[in-house]
């Protein structure tokens, strides 16, 4: 009788030809062997599709959709997997040789439902950053809050125990950007055990510009997010201070990021409107627990609407 892989690799794939090599290599020369690649191609229309078939690793499971955006991808690889933890790997990004090893035997020494690790940001002109997160015990998020706001809200860089996944029926949010963190959140919520790798395994591609996500219409997306993920934890009353702080962490960024959008108009509306959101579900947001950690003069314009807004017109007018 075949055995079931360790690991179900899952790799959502649109369009990324000239990045998807870096990252097949990274998984094919894993030093553990006993996983499984599941390679869905989200109707690319470049030669992604000619160079997943360039490998001949019997590991590999390649799947063929049309375009469905990347929750829907990731929820139909959450289907066809078949090991006892799942890993995510964007097909721009890739992983160090030992990280699935690394990951696997932690979360079977100490029965972790999710693991987290450590990553690099790998930025387009060559620079690599490595980003450590800070260090906690194994723990779950009732009796450690704090992870709300430690642990990046991006599905890699982790580890997931799938009978978690599956049991709890948790997927991704389909036809939403920002699809990541409601998923993360509630698997992180329903995890008994979470527990920290302290390495850097996971190489996070940055191309161009990291402030791209942002640069269209769909930053109104953040604000329905933010929506579904307060309504999922705010009846726990212990996660509310992590929760608030949360909030507004995740919408000064955004309204701050506003600075890099295509349309202005779009950029003024989102910064009201985020401020609008802020006044409504964290009233005293400027007396948040965020902001004493920010430079005075950042935390002066992030906790006002109108200095935000004039902060975004000043680098259009010096930009330009």
């Amino acid at each position: 009788m075949k055995k079931n892989p360790d690991i179900s690799i899952i790799v959502p794939i649109y369009n990324t030809g000239t990045y998807i090599r870096k990252c097949l290599d990274s998984l094919v020369s894993q030093q553990k062997k006993e996983l499984e690649f599941l390679l869905i191609n989200d109707g690319s229309t470049d030669n992604s599709e000619e160079i997943i078939k360039e490998y001949k690793d019997k590991r590999i499971k390649y799947y063929k959709n049309k375009n469905q955006g990347i929750g829907k991808t990731r929820n139909f690889a959450i289907e066809q997997a078949t090991g006892k933890y799942i890993m995510f790997v964007d097909s721009d990004d890739y992983i160090a040789k030992d990280a699935c090893e690394k990951m696997y035997d932690r979360c079977e020494k100490d029965d972790l439902d999710v693991g987290v690790c450590d990553f690099y940001r790998d930025f387009s002109n060559g620079i690599i950053i490595e980003e450590k997160l800070e260090d906690f015990e194994n723990t779950n998020l009732k009796d450690n809050p704090h992870l709300l706001n430690i642990i990046n809200l991006s599905p890699w860089n982790k580890i997931y125990k799938r009978d978690l996944l599956v049991n709890n029926k948790i997927q991704f949010i389909e036809n939403l950007k920002y699809e990541d963190a409601p998923f993360v959140i509630e698997a992180l919520f329903k995890a008994s055990k979470i527990g920290k790798i302290n390495e850097s395994l996971n190489y996070y591609s940055i191309r161009n510009n990291s402030e791209t996500t942002v640069r269209d219409k769909k930053c109104f997306d953040i604000l329905k997010v933010i929506d579904m993920i307060r309504n999922k934890l705010k009846k726990e009353e212990i996660l509310k201070r992590e929760l608030n702080i949360l909030t507004v962490r995740i919408l000064t960024n955004y309204t701050i990021q506003q600075r890099v959008q295509k349309d202005k108009q779009i950029a003024i509306d989102f910064i009201n409107e985020s401020f609008q959101y802020l006044k409504k579900e964290v009233p005293d947001y400027k007396k948040n627990k965020y902001y004493p950690n920010r430079p005075f003069l950042k935390r002066t314009v992030e906790k006002n609407k109108t200095l935000t807004i004039l902060y975004c017109k000043l680098y259009w007018l010096f930009k330009n």
